[in-house]
């Protein structure tokens, strides 16, 4: 019974929580669903990269939470701003494809890392490559000061 109870609390606090800081709209809803479901396979990818370096670190995975967390709230941010200055939902757009497109390339790039590039032909892998470079590099040259830090 607590538990039915507990769960309706919840709900009924969370649900308008939401709507104010991310929109009521259909739009708004399905734009927050993809990005948390895309920020989970970023996590599921990245936790298979690090173990594939043999370098799982705690700390970076707990300053990910965070990270997280952050990320998910600038969307709110743009909701907050487009209705302080009464626009049609511009910022919350702006931002959510923002983060989307940032997102998908750390995904990618960690799925690369893992070793999953293998399942796709070399010239569609070719351009992702391309186009998560710059992340790759990023994700390669952390997970090497990482092992550096553990060794001191």
């Amino acid at each position: 019974m607590i538990d039915k109870a507990l769960t309706f609390i919840f709900g009924a606090v969370a649900a308008p929580v939401c709507n104010f800081f991310y929109g009521g709209g259909t739009m708004s809803s399905g734009v927050m669903v993809a990005l948390v479901f895309f920020v989970l396979l970023d996590w599921i990818t990245g936790i298979r990269a690090a173990q594939k370096d043999r370098f799982y670190a705690s700390k970076y995975g707990i300053d990910g939470v965070f990270r997280t967390f952050f990320i998910l709230l600038l969307p709110a941010g743009g909701h907050l701003l487009d209705e302080a200055f009464q626009m049609p939902d511009i910022l919350f757009g702006a931002i959510s494809v923002g983060v989307l497109y940032r997102n998908l390339q750390s995904m990618t790039a960690n799925a690369i890392s893992a070793g999953w590039g293998n399942w796709f032909p070399e010239w569609i892998m070719t351009r992702i490559t391309e186009w998560v470079r710059s992340e790759l590099d990023k994700k390669t040259e952390r997970a090497e000061s990482r092992k550096g830090e553990s060794k001191s």
